[in-house]
C-alpha cells in the first residue's frame, strides 16, 4: 500500500539477491539474519535505516561457542559480550559506509538500556553519534524527520 517491497532472506532469495533488489529500489525492506552482519556494502541512501530486533549474542548452546566459552573464567564478560559487541559494530558499519552516509540505527532490544552490559554496546558506537531513547510509536515520525532534514556538513 505504501509502495514498500518487503523481502525475507531464505524466502525471497539469497543475501546477494536481496542486496541487489535493495540497490535497485530503495523502497525495499529486507528481513535478514546474521549473515547480513558482515560483508554487505550498500553505501549511500539505499540503506538509511537499519533495525536490529535483538543484540547479536551467540546462541549459548551452539557447540562451537560452548566449547570456546569453557576456556574463560567468566565466559559471558570475557567472551560472549565482546563477541556480541564486535558484531554490533559490524551491524552499524553496514549503515555508515562512507563519510557522506547517514542513517538511523534502531535497536529494539531493551537490554541495551536495562542491563549493565548495555553500555558496552553504546560505547562501541562512533564518537559523537547521537543516541536517543524513544517510544516506539514515535519512531516512524522521528526517522522520517531525520532523513528529510538537510545534511549538516561534518568537519
Amino acid at each position: 500500500q505504501d509502495g514498500i517491497t518487503a523481502l525475507a532472506q531464505g524466502v525471497d532469495g539469497s543475501p546477494r539477491q536481496l542486496v541487489k533488489a535493495l540497490k535497485s529500489d530503495p523502497q525495499t525492506l529486507i528481513l535478514g539474519t546474521s549473515s547480513f552482519w558482515e560483508g554487505v556494502d550498500i553505501p549511500g541512501e539505499h540503506l538509511s535505516l537499519l533495525v536490529i530486533a535483538r543484540l547479536p549474542f551467540n546462541v549459548p548452546t551452539d557447540p562451537v561457542f560452548a566449547a570456546r566459552s569453557e576456556a574463560y573464567d567468566d565466559s559471558f564478560a570475557e567472551y560472549a559480550l565482546p563477541q556480541a559487541v564486535i558484531r554490533f559494530k559490524q551491524g552499524f558499519g553496514r549503515l555508515i559506509r562512507t563519510k557522506a552516509d547517514r542513517g538511523v540505527f534502531v535497536v529494539l532490544d531493551q537490554r541495551i538500556v536495562s542491563k549493565q552490559y548495555g553500555s558496552a554496546f553504546l560505547e562501541a558506537l562512533p564518537h559523537g553519534c547521537p543516541i536517543r531513547q524513544v517510544v516506539l510509536r514515535d519512531l516512524p515520525g522521528l526517522v522520517e524527520s531525520f532523513l528529510a532534514a538537510p545534511v549538516v556538513a561534518r568537519p
